[in-house]
């Protein structure tokens, strides 16, 4: 399939990996690069240090195009942002932030600019600060998300009424009918985290892996939404701040019982239970760790034969 994204990241398919924290470093990066679609490296759980040694590395990996995901919301964004410019990266998606603060210094430096948004308001700033293309990332995404709880499925069709910007869906795809349905509402493309999170590639320790295959339905809830809304998985942690909440408990009170390095305490370190365990409502869709090969040739099937199908319906 050629379209406007895959001609913007020069891909061969039109999938985005999401840049999530503590599950995309380099070898997840590469091999969905190396699979046709566009890898990211998640620099919000990396120092500038760690970030330039899984650039160089992602370049020794593959030869496709790659990115970084950059959430603006930390405070070693600057200095991340130097290294990916030090190091010629030509992709940056960003996230968690006002597009406005580093668009124009990207595209400066020549980079295409990708931006996530869960709302039309801020997929008008975006478009305004210049960004090549936009990510609307619907209520079932993972990870940190929209105040609004509006439903993919709601959400692109309304951006797309918007905007004439390419633009990627995000949100509960984890299957190449969801791709389609993505497609049919007019979305340009994907992006696709908790699919992505719980591969063979991802960073991830295998015990929130496998934590992710066995979750269930309903096994997903979006919290601390006075501080960044996030949807984690139901754990002691979980309980803790749903606690905390039905006392009244204070942004600040928020903060000091999530302190620092939680996610990376269950994500990466894979504490089960004290750990912060961010994930998509797709995980109820996760049956099995697979290699990112297998993960997008299934992906890709699904979606030639789906679209077979709905070719010979008619109303």
């Amino acid at each position: 399939m050629q379209n406007r994204i895959t001609s913007l990241f020069h891909i061969q398919y039109p999938i985005v990996q999401g840049g999530m924290i503590w599950c995309s470093g380099w070898k997840l990066a590469s091999a969905v690069s190396n699979a046709g679609g566009l890898g990211l490296i998640g620099a919000g759980s990396m120092r500038p240090d760690v970030l330039r040694t899984h650039i160089q590395q992602c370049k020794a990996a593959t030869n496709k195009p790659f990115g970084v995901n950059v959430p603006l919301l930390y405070a070693h964004t600057e200095e991340n942002i130097k290294v990916i410019l030090d190091e010629g990266v030509k992709i940056i998606f960003t996230s968690a932030g006002n597009p406005a603060l580093w668009t124009q210094k990207l595209k400066d430096h020549g980079c295409t600019v990708a931006h996530v948004i869960a709302n039309a308001k801020f997929a008008r700033k975006a478009e305004e600060a210049g960004v090549d293309a936009l990510v609307a990332e619907g209520f079932e995404a993972g990870g940190h998300n929209g105040r609004e709880e509006t439903t993919t499925l709601c959400l692109i069709p309304l951006i797309r009424e918007i905007t004439t910007l390419p633009l990627l869906a995000a949100g509960g795809i984890a299957s190449g009918k969801a791709i389609l349905a993505a497609l049919a509402m007019g979305a340009d493309g994907v992006q696709i985290g908790s699919l992505f999170a719980a591969s063979t590639e991802s960073s991830a320790h295998e015990f929130y892996k496998q934590a992710v295959v066995d979750a269930p339905d309903g096994a997903t809830v979006l919290t601390l939404k006075q501080l960044n809304p996030v949807r984690l998985l139901r754990n002691a942690f979980y309980r803790q701040v749903v606690q905390a909440e039905e006392k009244n408990a204070t942004p600040e009170q928020l903060k000091e019982l999530l302190g620092k390095g939680r996610a990376r305490m269950g994500i990466m370190e894979g504490d089960l239970e004290n750990g912060e365990l961010e994930i998509g409502q797709a995980a109820a869709l996760i049956h099995q760790v697979k290699p990112v090969a297998q993960i997008m040739n299934e992906l890709v099937s699904e979606f030639n034969k789906s679209t077979h199908i709905l070719n010979n319906f008619t109303f």
